[in-house]
């Protein structure tokens, strides 16, 4: 790949230049381009999804049988496993994310193809109990094209979450990349390739989610759409799926709650504060952006938690030794500055960070460093909105009431952390917590094997878990009549 070169996107199964208009995608480390294509139009929208149906149709993917699909869903994760550091690196250049991170998401990528693999091969259909003269079965069917919407913050590991149990399921799937991301979605469709995935089966299409995301989730032809992003595009998504009685997965945002009780084991809490809001600079739907401390706990804590997040490593995302790099973009970088306004002018004080870092690369990519606020109540608007960046509001408590009343306070119920040695309380206190997922005593700790999405504007339905297929199939029911007489009400006897 060089900057020469317009990359040609993967449409109905064929590789050639998108319909739209040429923009480059750029590193956030330096701003500079890192590769040059046309974005995807209407018309390839269009192409697209009928592309995808015709290969649900008659590629015989969908009929094949549950191993056998498995065995090219394997070959993706084999292979997403030889290009492991090829991919990492060109992720890292596509969005800024350290390159530690970006291996482990790679690496999840290549799990979740393996486990849904394994899912398809096991998956088992139900004969029901009986309540007549007859047999009763339930089983699932694939539902056809699937549009799959993913975000800029974690490429490949998104896309794999949502493409790998869509076409165990039997699905066709156009991929809706972020329009400043499309580089890993495009890479992902390659490896489906040369593993032998029928043609047609996935396309992708950068470009604007406002004009190709809409599209798609308009299609008459497409059959469910999978989101993950921002919560005021999956309400929109909602609405449309509503008037197409089409069901939707819709993993949106969060203002995850941590909360450190007065008997936490402090190293571990430390360590897992800082790493639930600043690592992947804070741009993760579950970042722990909300601190609750144990009121006499809280001065030394925060003193510990200062410090340490006065540590962390914020550069270049090659270096191995980093943990922090930039931000996504520079448009980014100003709505986070202006979220530490908010909180400052609303009389909160800086513990920490709050000013851009200058020097060297600091100064040409989208850098902003680990910064805590205090001194706000959970309305302020800092504490109720999402950041989606490397900020934490910490404030103190002093009655569980009041943890659960605050911690439950908000729109969202993405995720929650809690830090306890007292795992009877920690229960309890986690089985009051209204979130999607708590963690306790770790956090931002994924299992492919672990049902995930959210609460009220966190979303709706689930991604993962060996049941996570059937959201890409419709279940049907089938009777087997084994009566030795005619149905009684038509009045007509055997043999006659």
């Amino acid at each position: 790949m060089t900057l020469e070169q317009t990359l040609p996107l993967c449409i109905a199964g064929t590789w050639r230049l998108g319909g739209g208009a040429r923009y480059a995608t750029c590193y956030p480390a330096t701003g500079e381009p890192v590769a040059w294509l046309n974005a995807a139009s209407l018309d390839d929208v269009e192409a697209a999804v009928q592309g995808a149906h015709q290969a649900f149709l008659h590629s015989g993917w969908a009929q094949r049988k549950p191993h056998e699909r498995a065995a090219v869903l394997y070959r993706i994760a084999g292979l997403i496993r030889e290009r492991a550091e090829e991919l990492a690196q060109l992720q890292r250049q596509d969005n800024g994310k350290p390159i530690n991170e970006t291996r482990a998401l790679v690496a999840s990528a290549a799990g979740t193809f393996q486990f849904f693999a394994a899912a398809c091969e096991t998956l088992e259909e139900t004969i029901t109990p009986s309540r007549g003269d007859f047999v009763s079965m339930s089983l699932y069917e694939p539902m056809g094209v699937v549009a799959a919407i993913t975000p800029w913050n974690s490429p490949i590991a998104s896309e794999a979450q949502k493409v790998a149990p869509a076409l165990a399921a039997g699905n066709a799937v156009v991929i809706k990349p972020a329009e400043i991301t499309p580089l890993l979605a495009l890479q992902l469709a390659r490896i489906c390739d040369d593993a032998g995935l029928p043609k047609g089966l996935v396309s992708v299409l950068p470009g604007k989610g406002s004009l190709l995301g809409d599209a798609l989730t308009r299609h008459p032809l497409v059959k469910r759409v999978s989101f993950t992003g921002g919560t005021g595009t999956g309400k929109h998504i909602a609405h449309i799926a509503a008037d197409k009685m089409m069901p939707v997965s819709l993993e949106l945002g969060g203002k995850s709650p941590t909360i450190v009780l007065e008997d936490a084991d402090l190293d571990h809490a430390v360590a897992g504060v800082l790493y639930g809001i600043f690592s992947s600079s804070g741009e993760a739907c579950i970042a722990g952006s909300r601190l609750f401390v144990a009121r006499k706990l809280y001065e030394p804590f925060m003193a510990r938690l200062t410090a340490a997040a006065a540590q962390l490593r914020l550069g270049d995302p090659a270096d191995e030794r980093t943990q922090m790099g930039p931000l996504i973009s520079a448009a980014h970088r100003e709505s986070v500055e202006r979220y530490v306004a908010l909180g400052l002018a609303a009389g909160g004080r800086l513990r920490l960070g709050g000013q851009r870092p200058s020097g060297g690369l600091f100064d040409q990519g989208y850098f902003y460093p680990p910064t805590i606020l205090e001194g706000l109540g959970n309305q302020q608007q800092v504490c109720q909105e999402e950041i989606f960046g490397p900020v934490l509001v910490a404030m103190p408590f002093d009655s569980e009431a009041e943890l659960v009343e605050q911690a439950n306070d908000s729109l969202y119920a993405l995720a929650a952390g809690i830090w306890s040695r007292d795992y009877k309380r920690a229960w309890a206190l986690g089985r009051k917590l209204q979130a999607g997922t708590v963690w306790i005593n770790t956090y931002k700790q994924f299992s492919i094997s672990t049902p995930f999405g959210g609460w009220r504007d966190s979303g709706l339905g689930r991604e993962k878990g060996r049941l996570g297929i059937l959201q890409y199939m419709e279940q049907k029911s089938l009777y087997w009549g084994m009566n030795e007489q005619p149905l009684a009400w038509a009045g007509v006897e055997a043999g006659q």
